[in-house]
């Protein structure tokens, strides 16, 4: 295992929101996850890289309780937060029920409102999905699952339908919502400029196991840290003149 190690910038952690022992998942007699450990404080934020087939949706979905482990066992919330590619919002519903699924009354009214307001929708408690940019149906989603201050978020791609400016708002945004919730974070991506902008620690997941961990702070060389990344991927750079 490859380990780059620079000192972190975004705060104590302050105890674990996930831990991860010898977790192993398979498909008839195909090993997805092998023996995979794991831990993640509240308020850090993770990024997880990897080939596709690699084991990182399965990964999330163990963590997200969405899908069972064959071995091994998982420390931390039986309910986490999740925000998928898709908003997957319920088009029948206002955006304040949308958020505030399964809160009922004046309540679960108010912490909607609060939340929508908190990911720059105040005012839009009764509007339809429909009326939404993609964009505005994402921050629906992170209203709904930060709503209920969970220890842990995961985020399957959630950016990766959007376009280029609409992404680096999504990025600005997203930052300033873990650190005032102050959640752990796991968000699986393909992009690996997105993880660097984002993340405090990056892993590469191969063959069911986290092979490479680098920790992201402000005296890391980030053109550096891309082209390891990109190497341990198997994307081959054209050597510098």
């Amino acid at each position: 295992m490859s380990v780059a190690t620079v000192p972190r910038v975004s705060g104590t952690p302050i105890g674990p929101a996930v831990a991860v022992h010898g977790l192993k998942r398979q498909y008839g007699g195909r090993v997805v996850i092998d023996r995979l450990d794991l831990r993640i404080d509240r308020g850090e934020f993770v990024a997880l890289l990897g080939q596709s087939g690699c084991g990182k949706t399965t990964l999330l979905r163990a963590l997200a309780r969405l899908d069972l482990a064959d071995a091994g066992r998982i420390e931390g919330p039986l309910r986490p937060a999740v925000v998928f590619q898709e908003p997957r919002l319920l088009p029948w519903a206002p955006l304040h029920a949308n958020v505030a699924l399964g809160m009922e009354g004046p309540e679960g009214q108010r912490l909607a409102a609060a939340a929508l307001s908190e990911v720059g929708l105040v005012g839009r408690e009764n509007d339809w999905p429909r009326n939404l940019s993609g964009g505005q149906a994402q921050r629906v989603a992170l209203a709904r699952a930060l709503v209920r201050e969970p220890e842990l978020l995961l985020l399957d791609e959630p950016f990766a339908a959007l376009d280029a400016l609409t992404r680096i708002k999504m990025h600005l945004l997203i930052k300033e919502l873990v650190a005032r919730h102050r959640p752990g974070v796991l968000l699986v991506t393909h992009d690996v400029d997105e993880a660097i902008t984002l993340a405090d620690r990056i892993l590469v997941m191969k063959a069911g196991r986290i092979f490479a961990s680098y920790e992201v702070g402000a005296e890391v060389e980030r053109e550096r840290l891309r082209r390891d990344l990109l190497t341990e991927l198997g994307v081959e750079l054209p050597t510098a003149a």
